[in-house]
């Protein structure tokens, strides 16, 4: 049989492989966090008719003459080049700019993924449009994260509740008027609160003397202190402060210039109890919380992975990718870190798919399709004709 009648063969199989991988592309040009592929085909084994020889004496040397029996698939590779950024505005949506990868937990396997939109299930968990649960650390009560721990399902419930914190420095800025008369009284107040939450409020009293201010402390628990203040070309000599009930009243940065009273309670570090009402996402993957208490603080932080040779994942469905022998190891991190992407709130990647390219490539294996058709028929021809020359 003609060598070129299977030479054809391969070649229509090859061909028809890159227009299902060029098909499948442009199927996808609209789906999140795809990326795209690309054919790369090889020839297969040739056949030698004639081996080489070197030059000897006065002959010369001769190359080897072979005849290729066709073509064959190398490999489909995915190209995991940057999508374009699409807004939504959606709080649960992420998307991962520069590399990395999403990490989902779908029924006990761990799988990777760049489509970004999440949502929140009946039990307030983080899960994509296929239930996959996304992964990260979740953050304690004083709002720290343990990145260096496992990483575990990421969890935003309204019931989440950030416990009450006890008031324990209260701070105080402004001016005390140096040429106030002495005797001058001025009184102000904050609002503190206990370990249990409770609020009270905290007074304080500057009075005038002919050395500075004296000041007094007293909250509703009962509980006073007292301090005093002296300025030299209006600046405090000493930084002072008072101490009322286990809460230090800070007032370093009190000034003592003339003709202005400006002196008030700038801050205090207790709180109440908050339930979560909403949240935003960090571009180092943190998720800020903001609890019902007025209070913003991180509830937990989104894990990303990296692979050495991320074209060595399979693809698995649904957008996620499984590690693999020759992708190596998942490489758990945070946004932001050496070798991993930001990550933006409210936007999605889109496909990296390049509709031209694409159309192109589908010209060019439908080209290469009906050449190697063309083989066949030809090949089909000349077997006819030997077919012919006995009647």
């Amino acid at each position: 049989m003609l060598r070129s009648l299977y030479s054809g063969i391969s070649g229509l199989r090859a061909h028809q492989t890159m227009l299902d991988v060029t098909g499948n592309n442009i199927a996808n040009v609209n789906t999140t966090g795809f990326k795209g592929s690309s054919t790369q085909f090889q020839d297969t084994l040739s056949q030698l008719t004639q081996g080489a020889s070197g030059p000897q004496g006065l002959t010369g040397g001769t190359n080897p003459a072979q005849i290729g029996l066709g073509v064959r698939v190398a490999g489909v590779t995915t190209s995991f080049t940057q999508g374009s950024a699409q807004t939504t505005g959606k709080a649960t949506d992420m998307m991962i700019s520069g590399d990395g990868f999403f990490v989902t937990n779908k029924g006990g396997q761990q799988y990777f993924t760049r489509a970004g939109s999440f949502g929140l299930d009946a039990s307030g968990h983080l899960v994509g449009p296929d239930g996959g649960i996304l992964q990260g650390w979740l953050g304690d009560a004083s709002g720290r994260v343990n990145t260096g721990g496992p990483t575990t399902d990421l969890l935003l419930t309204p019931t989440t509740t950030m416990p009450a914190r006890a008031t324990t420095s209260v701070s105080v800025s402004g001016n005390l008027p140096s040429d106030a008369a002495a005797g001058t009284s001025l009184q102000r107040d904050i609002q503190v609160y206990d370990a249990s939450g409770v609020a009270r409020s905290l007074s304080m009293t500057f009075t005038r003397t002919a050395a500075g201010w004296n000041v007094s402390a007293a909250d509703a628990s009962g509980a006073t202190g007292t301090g005093s203040l002296t300025f030299v070309d209006g600046k405090q000599s000493t930084p002072g402060s008072v101490t009322v009930g286990g809460i230090s009243v800070d007032l370093g940065a009190v000034s003592g210039y003339a003709g202005s009273a400006t002196v008030a309670a700038t801050g205090q570090d207790g709180y109440k109890a908050g339930n979560l009402e909403a949240f935003s996402l960090g571009a180092d993957g943190s998720l800020v919380g903001a609890f019902s208490n007025g209070v913003r603080q991180t509830v937990g932080r989104v894990a990303l992975a990296r692979f050495t040779n991320p074209e060595g994942l399979e693809k698995a469905g649904d957008s996620s990718y499984s590690s693999t022998a020759n992708s190596g190891g998942p490489q758990i991190g945070q946004a932001g870190d050496a070798g991993f992407g930001s990550l933006v709130g409210g936007a999605l990647e889109m496909s990296n798919v390049d509709l031209s390219q694409e159309f192109t490539n589908l010209i060019v294996a439908q080209r290469g399709f009906q050449a190697n058709a063309r083989i066949i028929t030809t090949s089909d021809q000349v077997l006819q004709e030997l077919v012919d020359l006995k009647r």
